[in-house]
């Protein structure tokens, strides 16, 4: 780490990384196998980090290295079309019907970048609404109470990006129905586009009111402003049509990312044929990338896909991820340590807090100190758990029963030293 620090910044390419949030040096990775990473002191971990979602078959499946090996062998990159591209993108508007083109990107960023600068694009209009606690990448007019790294290191935004570059965002409170509907009264016809993730990582898992998506349909499609479902972590993690599938709400531009690269760098943007014209070269709002469509992320990205046809796949990692929660939350109470823990499917986070989570302010209720505390209990026990409180840990299809039982017993050990420690 000394090393690193000397040539990049903090030592790390990606802030969460350096575990300035729970203390103390990272482990360096050297190889992963399945659910586990190893370290280069040997050390071996379950691994509930998974890149941040990417990895839902688990690290090196063998489908997806025999994919990525068979395209390094015809080439890394062309600067040209491939058939793979149209292969991806039509794989990604197959299984989730109210998409009928994508651009295929290169990070989650670009793709939410992408989307709201098309919303603007098409609308004629500058106003975008977001809400707290949500994270949508870091370009400038996003990063306004942002969640993710922002809200794990307590950055209300971001040194260098201008007042005017956020002028035109307003920020909401997540779930807040009357918040929402009072400024499409006011603002309506104003408002280019909502970007929302439906079911917020960024701050932690926050599950969505009933009600509050629908309203956002409802509202948007009347006033003619864009609805952008941010799908970056949920799309084809929670179900095979993303959590637009499972709520049975259709957005106008969905962003996506993570699983639909398999573990490579990949993003994209889509929605309808009359929308999606707009975009270059067919129509005038700009776009480009010079990596975008990558043949080696396209390879892994349809080899993950084509493992998670139907609800099988999901319907298992539902299965661990309720034998999961269910196992935190008995160990939390049998140690009397308050814990909440919020999940949809294989991605869930554990805050260390009394009070429900629904939203940024009852997130930022949990107890950061004892999180860093328990946070390294687990990984002196094995568990590589995300290094901020206010990320999702997520699970593959190569955990185990077994392996979600050690993480239990482990946050159990855990939970029971935090009551030690704070017992008179």
């Amino acid at each position: 780490m000394a090393r690193a620090r000397l040539s990049l910044p903090g030592g790390v390419n990606s802030p969460v990384r350096s575990f300035s949030a729970v203390g103390g040096t990272p482990p360096f990775f050297e190889r992963a196998e399945g659910q586990f990473l190893f370290d280069i002191d040997g050390n071996r971990y379950l691994d509930m980090v998974l890149a941040y979602g990417p990895l839902i078959l688990g690290h090196l499946h063998p489908a997806v290295v025999a994919a990525v090996g068979r395209q390094l062998q015809l080439g890394e990159a062309f600067g040209g079309p491939t058939e793979a591209e149209s292969e991806l993108a039509e794989q990604i508007c197959r299984r989730m019907p109210n998409l009928e083109m994508v651009r295929l990107v290169n990070s989650g960023t670009e793709a939410a970048m992408s989307a709201v600068r098309l919303a603007r694009g098409i609308t004629g209009r500058d106003v975008v609404v977001k809400f707290a606690g949500c994270y949508h990448g870091h370009s400038d007019a996003m990063l306004a109470q942002a969640g993710s790294g922002v809200a794990t290191l307590s950055i209300p935004g971001s040194p260098g990006v201008p007042r005017g570059t956020v002028a035109d965002t307003v920020v909401l409170p997540f779930n807040d129905l009357d918040a929402v509907s009072a400024l499409f009264s006011r603002e309506g016809p104003r408002i280019a586009a909502v970007i929302v993730e439906p079911v917020p990582g960024n701050m932690g898992v926050v599950l969505p009111r009933d009600g509050f998506l629908p309203l956002l349909r409802d509202l948007t499609a009347a006033q003619g402003s864009v609805l952008i479902f941010d799908e970056v972590i949920t799309g084809f993690r929670v179900s095979s049509g993303g959590a637009q599938g499972l709520f049975g709400i259709e957005p106008d531009l969905t962003c996506l990312g993570k699983v639909i690269g398999g573990g490579l760098p990949v993003g994209a943007f889509g929605g309808s044929r009359e929308i999606m014209s707009h975009l270059a070269p067919e129509g005038p709002v700009y776009q480009a990338g010079t990596l975008s469509g990558n043949p080696l992320a396209v390879a892994a990205g349809l080899a993950t896909l084509a493992l998670l046809q139907g609800d099988g796949p999901y319907q298992e990692l539902e299965a661990r991820g309720a034998l999961l929660e269910s196992g935190i939350l008995a160990a939390a109470q049998k140690s009397g340590v308050p814990v909440q823990v919020n999940r949809l499917g294989s991605m869930l986070t554990v805050y260390l807090t009394e009070s429900p989570v629904t939203d940024y302010p009852t997130a930022m209720t949990a107890d950061r100190t004892r999180f860093a505390a328990l946070h390294h209990d687990l990984l002196r026990r094995g568990v590589f758990w995300p290094p901020s409180g206010y990320e999702s840990a997520f699970l593959s299809l190569r955990h185990e029963r077994s392996d979600v039982e050690a993480v239990v017993k482990s946050f159990a050990a855990g939970f029971e030293a935090l009551a030690a420690n704070s017992a008179p």
